[in-house]
């Protein structure tokens, strides 16, 4: 009877307490007309310069912080390109939900959506491989050898073809591991095999890059005569589609993003925004031509009988040349296109009958 007593005295006086607080703050505080917020005079900490939020929170320096933020250039003795610019302006790549620093912004575009869709295609790539290899097996040839071959690739097309095919493996295999090393073999390695490791293959793609880049343009100048978009003869349409699409417009696409990223274009003001945008070029470029290069290297070894030993030593069996490419077997046997192409060939006493 006592406690419910005295819980009932507590609860009248913080009820009279409460009264009169109310009431007190009703004669400072009116009613804004027409259901608009009441007028309260506050400080707007927004519009404070430095000197005015020191004197009120000393060591707060969000005032400096939101003009070095926002991208303006301010005085520096250093006589470096965007020397006065400490933080990016903000930036918004597409499908980002909202616009950060241009240099966060970057960061995340990188390390989510490409290197997440990136990742992902590669692997459906080499999955629908997998699944072909399984399901077809490699493509072989439907009558047995016929012994008689056919001078396929001369030698300076065979130095040219990998050239390209052994520069491409160093930059995609470095490549692949600075884009998701850390997610694969950082874990694996630890973090001092894997720097070690990372820096090996960033000097390798580096030397790689115009090796790739060269070996591409004498590629060019060989091949273009065969792989102009008429009937498909020496090259089927898919051939051709790998060498336009592939090696010319994204090895090109790669290419020139590397040299802006490695700093050799003239001309171009290499700032921070111009590097993110290159490495953004750079990235899309290289994971589309890795992935398309994973059919070409399937079919080109284990996918189909005789395309590797083609590539390897130059020559064909006239099955596998009638069977793949009729019209093109078809100008050999009627003596448009030579058997023997070469003066390698023709020293060895034509084409061999075995390799």
């Amino acid at each position: 009877m006592k406690k419910t007593l005295a819980n009932l005295v507590c609860a009248l006086a913080l009820g009279a307490a409460c009264s009169v607080a109310l009431a007190q703050v009703s004669g400072v505080i009116k009613p804004a007309p027409n259901g608009a917020m009441p007028a309260v005079e506050s400080v707007d900490i927004l519009k404070q310069n430095q000197a005015e939020r020191t004197r009120e929170q000393p060591g707060n320096l969000a005032p400096t912080m939101r003009v070095v933020k926002d991208g303006t250039v301010h005085y520096s003795s250093l006589p470096a390109l965007e020397a006065g610019v400490l933080v990016q302006a903000k930036a918004q790549f597409p499908g980002q939900a909202r616009a950060t620093t241009a240099g966060q912004a970057w960061r995340e575009y990188r390390n989510g959506p490409l290197t997440r869709f990136g990742g992902w295609l590669l692997l459906l790539v080499l999955a629908g491989i997998g699944a072909f290899y399984w399901l077809r097996g490699p493509i072989k040839l439907k009558q047995g050898r016929s012994g008689r071959l056919i001078e396929r690739f001369t030698s300076v097309e065979r130095i040219a073809h990998w050239s390209v095919a052994i520069s491409f493996v160093v930059l995609m295999v470095s490549g692949l591991t600075i884009l998701f090393g850390k997610y694969v073999l950082l874990p694996v390695f630890g973090h001092t095999l894997f720097g070690w490791l990372a820096y090996l293959l960033k000097n390798l793609h580096n030397f790689a890059g115009p090796v790739f880049t060269v070996s591409i343009v004498v590629f060019f100048v060989i091949y273009v005569k065969d792989n102009l978009p008429t009937a498909s003869r020496r090259f089927n349409f898919g051939e051709k589609m790998w060498f336009w699409g592939g090696m010319v417009v994204l090895g090109l696409v790669a290419s020139a993003s590397g040299f802006v990223l490695d700093m050799l274009v003239p001309g171009i003001e290499y700032t921070r925004a111009n590097m993110q945008l290159a490495n953004v070029i750079h990235i899309v470029g290289a994971v589309l031509i890795a992935a398309g290069s994973f059919g070409h290297i399937y079919l080109g070894t284990i996918g189909m009988e005789g395309a590797y030993e083609g590539m390897r030593t130059g020559y064909v069996d006239d099955t596998w040349a009638r069977e793949h490419h009729e019209l093109w077997y078809q100008d050999v046997v009627s003596g448009k296109v030579a058997r023997v192409r070469s003066e390698e060939g023709a020293a060895r006493g034509g084409a061999p009958l075995e390799v």
